[in-house]
């Protein structure tokens, strides 16, 4: 079964992936790389509804003011004559060696000052170009050595340059959001914000917190044996999921950045359940409505082909699981099933809308914990009926 994209599906790539050319720490390239706008205009081919990009994707670190608005013209052009959205623009402050200890947590105050001001000017890019958020993942803010750092200061510094972004997007009026891309380890071997649950408590505390969310991903939620799900769900429940990373990823490994659904699988089809068809017992929830990213990386044993064949897997994937996930949901027996589980009871207030903790408590309730304790809730079953649906 082959399913073709359409703009309607909202695929989206970052120029980094099909743009990686197989390095890794033990080798050296085995692709040659091409400019930006060839794989903007191969992706357009191929499917895709927008792109995004780090600033050194499209230009060097090095590179004049002249060669950088050239090298963004090209592409822009290249994306408006292939129908392209650059729904996302993001700020490299991870490869130079200049921010070897962090962008916005150096101990060094200077690189600090220099790593603002280039997230800042790719703010204005951002919103230039018309994208609608701005993400920053801190792939070098962390350590090694728990002996190198100030962690209250860190942290400190951290809140400082998230709110100094958020606070200058809104003073220049851009319609712009943020957002955190938590990661537990690699490159550094300890990240700070290492998961959804910490860069929410980081939000809390900022003064631009509203327009600061998340833009989880796949991998780095599963790296850190956590369930990308359900992830995914606290952050909807926050009101804070502006953006999403969908790659593969085999358990506790190094980031692999596999096309989507060449890992977990089961984990895959329950992403694009909850990202298509929404909370089973919570029609009124929060639904994700943004784009459908993909953050992966072609494996370094590909040629050119490989590249696009690993980024039309990753839009065949979703699709399949997405026509998989309908059918699930609409399944009597799943449907049923569900009733007899008390899946959908779970949207009840536990207290009435009338009663207050005093009547609660004086309330009179008769209840037999022992066949409670009893009670079948079919999980496994209803679990299967997924596996039937998805495999079957």
């Amino acid at each position: 079964m082959t399913l073709t994209p359409t703009r309607e599906d909202k695929f989206s790539f970052g120029l980094w992936t099909v743009g990686w050319t197989g390095t890794d720490p033990f080798g050296t390239s085995t692709r040659r790389a091409l400019d930006p706008w060839e794989y903007a205009d191969k992706l357009a081919e191929l499917g895709a509804w927008g792109i995004t990009f780090h600033d050194n994707d499209v230009w060097d670190f090095d590179a004049t003011d002249e060669e950088r608005s050239d090298r963004v013209a090209k592409l822009k052009s290249a994306a408006d004559a292939a129908g392209l959205v650059i729904e996302m623009v993001t700020t490299n402050t991870f490869s130079h060696p200049v921010f070897k200890d962090g962008g916005f947590t150096s101990n060094d105050r200077s690189v600090r000052r220099f790593g603002l001001r280039k997230v800042l000017r790719n703010v204005d890019l951002a919103a230039e170009l018309g994208a609608s958020t701005f993400v920053m993942w801190g792939g070098r803010e962390g350590a090694e050595y728990d002996s190198s750092k100030d962690l209250f200061a860190a942290h400190e510094r951290y809140r400082e340059g998230l709110d100094t972004v958020a606070g200058y997007i809104k003073s220049q009026g851009y319609d712009l959001r943020i957002g955190l891309e938590p990661k537990p380890n690699e490159p550094r071997g300890d990240i700070f914000l290492p998961t959804i649950g910490h860069a929410l408590a980081m939000i809390s505390v900022l003064e631009h917190g509203d327009i600061v969310g998340l833009n989880p991903e796949v991998g780095h939620e599963q790296m850190a044996n956590l369930n990308y799900t359900h992830g995914l769900a606290q952050a909807l429940q926050c009101g804070k999921l502006f953006h999403i990373d969908l790659n593969g990823q085999k358990g506790l490994k190094y980031d692999q950045d596999l096309v989507f659904g060449h890992g977990d699988l089961l984990s895959a089809f329950f992403t694009v359940d909850l990202l298509v068809n929404g909370f089973a017992a919570s029609p009124d929830a929060p639904r994700y409505e943004g784009p459908i990213h993909f953050d992966y990386k072609p494996s370094r044993t590909e040629g050119m082909e490989g590249i696009w064949d690993s980024a039309k897997a990753n839009m065949e994937t979703f699709l399949m699981l997405k026509k998989k996930a309908q059918a699930f949901r609409a399944d009597p027996e799943v449907q049923a099933l569900m009733r007899e589980a008390s899946i959908f009871e779970l949207a009840e207030p536990t207290l009435g809308s009338d009663e207050d903790v005093a009547t609660f408590l004086a309330a009179v309730e008769p209840f037999d914990a022992a066949a409670k304790g009893e009670r079948e809730y079919h999980y496994v079953q209803l679990h299967q009926l997924a596996l039937r649906h998805l495999i079957g």
